[in-house]
């Protein structure tokens, strides 16, 4: 079992920054790929960005590309997400996933995660 945990989340203006985190615990050792997705009351759950396991390659949604970051910090068994040049159309909760298959293809579906974590609002105000 892994259990993932946010933090980070909270009210900025536009145009401000953020850095979400995610600290995994129990079976982090077969961790392979990790990701952030956001959801907004009514919608399905969406896909922001996604980074394989050394950290050395990521994907992102178009929609933040060039704003959003994606790292992780094995040694501290700790995913990030920073974020920049906020836009009123980012808030949303934020989900962090992981899942132990030891392939990754820049998975952008929710069922290609078996573990989630319980959320961080982020509400960016115009």
């Amino acid at each position: 079992q892994v259990h993932l945990a946010e933090s980070g989340g909270g009210l900025v203006q536009a145009g401000g920054s953020l850095r979400l985190s995610c600290t995994a615990s129990g079976d982090i050792f077969n961790i392979y790929y990790m990701g952030w997705f956001r959801q907004v009351p009514g919608r399905e759950r969406q896909f922001v960005a996604t980074i394989s396991r050394s950290g050395g390659d990521a994907a992102y949604a178009d929609s933040v590309k060039g704003r959003l970051t994606i790292s992780r910090d094995n040694a501290k068994n700790t995913l990030y997400l920073q974020m920049d040049s906020l836009k009123p159309e980012d808030t949303a909760v934020y989900y962090c996933a992981a899942d132990l298959s030891a392939r990754w293809l820049a998975p952008r579906r929710t069922y290609e995660y078996t573990y989630w974590g319980q959320g961080t609002q982020v509400t960016v105000s115009s």
